[in-house]
């Protein structure tokens, strides 16, 4: 294949220089990755090879621009294998995986140039430098240090391979689980079967079936699927069927994820101690905010007593209602989200089918377009006129101060070709080094598609399409100036602050008289069903905290093991809950054989806490409009968008949120926002 004819390796004369995806084929990968690794490695041979004394922009700004075609490429590619995953692109993605490792490796280790770096790097006291330019000085000799620049001889061919067969290893794990989420279907065909479905479940799973080419209705593993089922299906056998098919991905015989999660463990210890740390958790977690597992646990500990309080005492609400209905009272997994929905109606008169007419996914995505331009001036206007990977995927042109600024593609149903879960990804980086790129950012739902009439949202859906919108609005409104340092690049534990803050405002009432309104009607979500779900906001937070509290001091527990031969996940999955204590009918949210935040990549493993470490500055963030009385406070808004949305890494994390904030965040608003202690 030349590259005249690789769609990949020629310039993309289409609006806004997006990716030509009508034109792209899986084939196309391979050779283009090829010539673009020489493409790259030989733009950092240039730099290293400079006669000139190494400074900051023959050297930092250089590298920072460098391997743009490559990087423009391996996005695509990424996004494609995680939303419209052919298996011609899942074969390539096999065999590529070990090879982008590999290249990241040879770059992270290039000699010539890691000279030129240290000598910046060891002068960087004596150097004028502004604040973004120490930052991605700072990033870059981490990264290189990282990735094994400072290891000789057989250490550093040993590491290299390591990050290679690591990559293979985690691409194998993620395609185990997406099989086993593609390939499951509970059919449901006579009204006994149906019973207790409302209308929306109905019709979404009606259109899960036409997309299956199965006659009547199918429950996926979707979350938007399983989960109403959960909570409404009476037939209590197929609850436990649904429920023990969900618990079980990556167990599947022939596909069982177990050998590639204990390779992937083994790894990563020997990855670690090849760097001087004494396991992988404490290597993970010196570069992020926490800095230690002990902080990690510091945290925990404030919640994960209390959360298991609180879970006791909803299980005792379950096991009364479950009595008055006639139910068995011994609440098991797969009774939870039913008798819960039981609970919630009882007590606060809520019902998802009362609520879901008013959360239309036209409505909501209007409305979380609305807070952009009211917190940071954004507007949106779609496009039709441009090929995109899949039908279903929106195009909006984003703009600020009337000019464009940016692209956000809405890619919001499930299918069986996108991997489950809600993320948000880029297909182009905001930059200024060298030519200006405008971002160009994704967010990807797994709402059940409607079958006729418009998608209708539950609160859950709603507050999820905030919170990876969120993450988008910190891709676009990023605004520096190096690659490195731009939009997401900040450390796990802080990159989930603008999206856990944005649900928010989903909840803000003039937001909700404004876009909540009734699809049939067009009359606005009464008040006083308004008050009702603001007065369910801690109802069943015990629950909830104690399944995702469980996964993450397992997941901490799992990467402070020294075992050079890996841990069977199974074993320490059960030892572990049994040690802590985790209700065996609240068990985990993520179980370990399908915890792909652990083992598809690196970015969440000894790091599944983020959440609850951004959450505590996210309840911080969001108490200063409350002091306020003005969800949209101008001033507090200006200060959001300098602090937080735009200023990517080119900020000390710390500082910029003190800055916005005045004060040092405490835990307590975290803690009263779910329940655990008295408001």
């Amino acid at each position: 294949m030349t590259t005249s004819s690789n769609p990949l390796l020629q310039d993309w004369a289409t609006p806004h220089q997006l990716p030509p995806f009508d034109l792209i084929q899986a084939e196309h990968f391979a050779p283009a990755f090829d010539t673009l690794f020489a493409e790259h490695l030989a733009e950092i041979d240039a730099i290293a090879a400079n006669p000139a004394a190494p400074d900051f922009a023959n050297t930092l700004a250089a590298f920072d621009a460098a391997g743009a075609h490559l990087t423009r490429v391996q996005l695509l590619f990424e996004n494609l294998t995680l939303s419209e995953a052919s298996p011609a692109l899942q074969a390539v993605e096999l065999e590529m995986a070990p090879k982008l490792a590999a290249h990241t490796s040879r770059v992270g280790m290039h000699e010539g140039f890691f000279v030129r770096l240290d000598a910046i790097y060891q002068a960087r006291q004596q150097l004028e430098l502004t604040e973004e330019e120490r930052r991605l000085l700072d990033r870059v000799y981490t990264d290189f240090v990282r990735t094994g620049a400072k290891l000789a001889g057989a250490d550093r061919t040993r590491f290299a391979w390591i990050a290679s067969r690591i990559a293979e290893l985690s691409a194998q794990f993620s395609q185990n689980v997406l099989a086993d989420e593609a390939e499951y279907k509970l059919v449901l065909n006579t009204e006994e079967e149906l019973a207790g479905l409302p209308a929306f479940l109905r019709d979404a799973a009606q259109s899960a079936a036409r997309e299956r080419h199965v006659d009547g209705y199918v429950i996926t593993l979707s979350r938007s699927l399983i989960v109403p089922f959960l909570s409404y299906a009476t037939r209590r056998d197929l609850r436990e069927a649904a429920w023990k098919a969900w618990v079980s991905r990556g167990e599947t015989p022939g596909r069982e994820t177990s050998p590639q999660a204990r390779e992937i463990l083994a790894l990563r210890h020997e990855k670690a101690i090849l760097l001087g740390y004494k396991n992988f958790a404490d290597f993970a977690l010196v570069d992020r905010m926490a800095g230690t597992p002990e902080a990690v646990y510091a945290l925990l500990e404030q919640v994960w007593e209390p959360a298991k309080r609180r879970c006791a005492a909803e299980k005792t609400e379950l096991e009364a209602i479950a009595r008055k209905l006639g139910e068995p009272d011994t609440v098991q997994a797969w009774d939870w989200f039913y008798l819960a929905e039981k609970v919630r109606a009882d007590k606060y008169d809520l019902d998802d089918a009362e609520i879901k007419p008013y959360f239309s996914l036209d409505a909501m995505l209007g409305a979380a377009f609305d807070c952009a331009g009211r917190l940071f001036g954004l507007s949106f206007a779609e496009r039709h006129d441009v090929p995109l990977y899949h039908p279903d995927v929106r195009l909006f042109e984003v703009s600020r101060d009337g000019a464009v600024m940016g692209l956000f593609l809405s890619d919001n149903y499930a299918r069986a070709s996108k991997r489950g879960g809600a993320w948000m990804h880029i297909y182009r980086g905001q930059s200024k080094n060298g030519a200006v790129k405008l971002p160009v950012v994704v967010n990807n739902n797994n709402f059940a598609k409607a079958s006729n009439g418009p998608t209708l949202l539950s609160f859950d859906d709603v507050r999820t399409l905030f919170h990876e919108f969120g993450h988008g609005l910190h891709g676009l409104l990023s605004n520096v100036t190096y690659n490195r340092v731009a939009g997401t690049n900040v450390p796990q534990d802080y990159v989930e602050l603008p999206s856990q803050l944005l649900e928010n405002w989903a909840l803000v009432p003039e937001v909700l008289e404004k876009h909540a309104r009734h699809y049939q009607t067009g009359q606005s979500i009464p008040a006083e069903l308004v008050t009702r779900i603001q007065a369910s906001r801690t109802f069943n937070q015990g629950f909830e905290t104690v399944r995702y509290t469980s996964s993450t001091l397992i997941d901490l527990a799992l990467h402070q093991q020294t075992d050079p031969d890996g841990v069977d996940i199974a074993t320490f999955e059960a030892t572990e809950r049994a040690r802590l204590g985790v209700p065996p009918e609240a068990g985990m949210m993520h179980r370990l054989p399908y915890f792909r935040h652990l083992f598809a990549d690196e970015s969440y493993a000894a790091g599944y806490y983020v959440y609850m470490w951004a959450e505590v500055l996210e309840a911080e963030a969001f108490e200063a409009f409350e002091e306020a009385g003005n969800a949209f406070d101008p001033a507090l808004s200006d200060k959001l968008y300098r602090y937080i949305y735009s200023a990517g890494n080119s900020r000390e994390q710390k500082l910029a949120f003190r800055t916005f904030r005045g004060k040092e965040p405490v835990a307590a608003p975290m803690l009263r926002k779910r329940g655990l202690i008295e408001a």
